[in-house]
């Protein structure tokens, strides 16, 4: 037996990149079929009636994308809240975002079935991966909470009979070294295979701290994924996963708004030594039927443990420190067949969330720690069906329902009251699609989606208050297709989404932090991409993001925020880019990036400036070896965050970076 009648997941390619280039050098005559698994069941892109973003490994090398944040220069539609610490993302989709104090996120994040549910430790060193899929628009039906408005869903490559190997090494701006690797090995043939991938990178900071003559922001992080797979047989494959996050960086990329730009002048220490583990088990088994089995066992940790100074001065007068600790875990049981013409899929999901919360405050009256535990539980069961309705026309349709618990008890003390609240809720979907032709297609659907709502586990003035789960309905239209003989791929998307209950967090005061609930908000907008290979090695990508998201009515005390945008959410965000592969083997390449204005308050009084970034890349292949060289930032733009925690801190911006990469590849 070989692993090659394995069935197992298909690669996918970019939709929308920074330039591909084909692992022999040579540039590519076609663009070559996409297929993904947003639906939980494999189709091509063209049979898929949603908005999907798709990224293979060889496209995310030639973008150079290392890292979760570098998905938004190349994603329409998303972006991440500024926040400047490593091992921290609160995604925006579509403008809805979840806030760092809510402990939940409105994008789900999924590494290789792995759950990340709030922006602590939503983060992913991309290590070995094999593709991207960022799924755009509510995804409740079949992710459950949290898939609020997408998800994205990396996938790592599988170990398998064929060996490989990658190395790469790499020196940059500010000291950087780089280091990272991608091992693959048979230990039994056809029946056991083990792989490894893991980073070591170091950087100094860009911050000058005056008052210890230091570098306030160096980076230092340690990364490692393992996965063993075994295949008794061909209907039976198992991977077993082990992957490890370990942050040893200095302080946020914060600073004051009344201090020169990249300086603070701190004599309270300031440090990030966050952790994250996660191991999962995969196993999928076909049946004689043709029904497949699929199961996800997972346990996720992530120790957020900070210490940082926010009036940056040689006193200690403000500063703010978190020990949490998150663990989350999950099981997913689901099968898939067919009856007659239609696909179905059934599944059941449940969850178990225990995380324990120490958080410091430093204030002029003096230091308070608050600690409390936060747990919760949800279970839910889902169907997901696709049933042709003539020659051209296919019906899609899914229902889920999931229920949740959330407690919450101040204090380590078991002898104070237990706050807890419940809820059920129902997401249903459905779409309509039309076959235009073999290669493009439109669709119409209507989705709904939720988040996950809480407690203001840190303000006891208001009684550690809660706040509801926030829902959205979505109405989406879109096409997409191939044309000039497989040369131009497109994709373009509207829609339109009512959001009830809408999360937003308060600042009022410093030291003074609360999530509270808009009355009703509405997100409308389009996406647009575009890969076009104009021949003799020259290819343009582009994408563009358009968003409208503004508050219905939203009250807060005396406060009106009628007809105001949504923190963190850019009216607009998009791309271009042009790469050529020359026959000799090398290449070269140019993107544009973009993102408009975003505010970082509900009232809308401090805000972060549009900004366009250029990035340089070019390079060499020699055998198994490739060198490049890239400049990020070619005009070194500023785009820091002005007046974030309620006007007392600016989140820096990073400066130009340039760098050399040396690859080995076997």
């Amino acid at each position: 037996m070989s692993f090659k009648k394995i069935r197992s997941r298909p690669p996918l390619w970019p939709l929308l990149v920074l330039g591909y280039a084909c692992s022999d050098g040579h540039a590519q005559t076609e663009l070559p079929t996409v297929t993904v698994t947003a639906n939980k069941q494999t189709q091509t892109l063209e049979a898929l009636p949603a908005s999907v973003t798709v990224f293979k490994a060889h496209a995310l090398d030639a973008a150079g994308a290392s890292s979760l944040e570098t998905l938004e220069q190349m994603t329409p539609g998303l972006a991440f809240q500024p926040f400047g610490q490593s091992g921290i993302h609160a995604p925006v989709m579509r403008g809805l975002t979840a806030n760092f104090f809510s402990f939940s996120s409105s994008t789900l994040l999924l590494v290789d079935g792995v759950p990340t549910l709030m922006a602590q430790g939503y983060d992913d060193r991309l290590l070995g991966i094999d593709r991207i899929e960022v799924l755009h628009g509510p995804q409740s039906t079949l992710y459950g909470r949290n898939a609020e408005s997408g998800v994205i869903n990396i996938y790592s490559r599988l170990p398998g009979n064929t060996p490989r190997s990658m190395v790469s090494a790499e020196l940059g701006s500010r000291d950087l070294h780089s280091l990272r690797f991608d091992l693959s090995r048979p230990l039994i043939a056809d029946t056991l295979s083990a792989s490894v991938a893991g980073e070591l990178f170091s950087q100094d900071g860009f911050i000058d701290n005056l008052a210890t003559t230091q570098k306030e922001d160096t980076r230092e992080r340690h990364h490692l994924k393992l996965a063993l797979r075994w295949t008794p047989g061909q209907q039976t494959d198992a991977i077993l996963r082990y992957t490890q996050q370990d942050y040893r960086d200095g302080g946020a990329l914060w600073g004051s708004p009344a201090a020169a730009r990249y300086t603070v002048n701190s004599g309270t220490p300031s440090w990030n030594k966050s952790r994250g583990r996660s191991i999962s088990l995969d196993v999928t088994h076909e049946f004689s039927s043709g029904v497949h089995l699929r199961s996800i066992t997972a346990r996720n940790d992530f120790l957020d443990r900070v210490l940082q100074d926010t009036d940056f001065k040689p006193q200690d007068t403000l500063h703010i420190g978190r020990d949490h600790h998150f663990r989350n875990l999950s099981q997913e049981l689901r099968l898939e067949g067919k009856f007659g013409l239609a696909q179905w899929l059934a599944g059941f999901y449940t969850d178990q969330d225990d995380h324990d919360l120490l958080n410091e405050q430093k204030l002029p009256m003096g230091l308070s720690k608050s600690m409390a535990t936060l747990t919760g539980h949800s279970t839910a069961v889902f169907t997901h069906w696709t049933i042709p309705l003539a020659e051209r026309w296919d019906m899609v349709a899914g229902a889920r329902i999931e229920r949740n618990l959330e407690q919450f008890q101040p204090a380590a003390s078991k002898q104070l009251a237990t706050n807890s609240m419940r809820w059920t809720q129902a997401t249903p979907k459905l779409a309509l699609q039309y076959q235009l032709t073999p290669n493009s297609q439109m669709y119409a659907s209507m989705t709904e989606g939720f988040r996950a709502g809480g407690f203001n586990v840190f303000t006891p003035a208001a009684n550690y208050a809660a706040f509801q789960p926030e829902s959205v309905r979505s109405l989406e239209v879109g096409i997409k297709g191939i044309l000039m003989q497989r040369r131009l791929r497109y994709a373009a998307a509207w829609y339109a989404m009512n959001v009830r209950d809408m999360q937003v967090q308060q600042m009022p005061v410093p030291g003074l932090v609360y999530i509270t609930n808009a009355s009703s908000a509405r997100s409308s907008g389009a996406e647009f991409e575009l890969d076009y290979l104009l021949g003799q090695g020259w290819q343009i990508q582009a994408g563009l993001g358009l968003n409208h998201t503004r508050f219905n009515t939203f009250r807060d005390g005396s406060n009106i925020y009628d007809g105001h945008r949504n923190p963190f959410a850019p009216d607009i965000n998009g791309h271009a880019s042009l790469r050529y592969e020359a026959p000799q083997g090398w290449y070269a390449q140019a993107m544009l990036t973009g993102t408009g204005k975003v505010y970082l308050d509900a009232a809308n009084r401090y805000s972060r400036n549009g900004y366009g970034l250029l990035n340089l890349a070019a390079g060499t292949r020699v055998g198994a070896f490739e060198i490049s060289a890239y400049v990020n930032n070619l005009a070194n733009r500023q785009y820091d965050a002005l007046g974030f925690q309620n006007g007392i801190v600016t989140v820096y911006s990073p400066p130009r970076q340039m760098g050399l990469k040396l690859v080995w590849r076997m």
